[in-house]
């Protein structure tokens, strides 16, 4: 199993924005969306704030890869479901890393909607 760097880890953790493109069945990649993502020890993190119905999600259904880039961390991934036992920590990442933004982004972010979206990223 492939794991990030330390270095990968610091430059996503430490990144506004990532850009995320999933993989279509057919193997070509879905054009990128801008989204946030939060660093939780060794592993990385993505939500869609607007739940499983959102493109860029149905999108990470297909083949479960494809490909993110987040300040020249430019690299090919696995999206990984997770269950609800991180979702703890992730809405506490997202509250600490995007903190100067409005309560109310925030609390869609942390959503159950939004942790119903929650993805784990593994390089590949």
């Amino acid at each position: 199993m492939t794991t990030w760097t330390s270095d990968e880890l610091t430059r996503i953790e430490t990144a506004e924005e990532m850009e995320i493109a999933p993989l279509r069945r057919d193997g070509t990649l879905l054009r990128p969306r801008i989204i946030w993502a939060v660093r939780d020890g060794d592993d990385i993190y993505v939500r869609s704030v607007n739940g499983v119905t959102s493109a860029w999600y149905r999108g990470t259904r297909a083949r479960h890869e494809g490909h993110i880039n987040a300040d020249g961390v430019d690299k090919d991934v696995t999206f990984e479901d997770v269950g609800d036992e991180v979702n703890d920590q992730v809405d506490a990442a997202y509250r600490t890393k995007y903190r100067r933004y409005a309560a109310n982004i925030i609390d869609a972010i942390t959503s159950p909607e939004a942790r119903a979206a929650t993805i784990k990223l593994v390089p590949r």
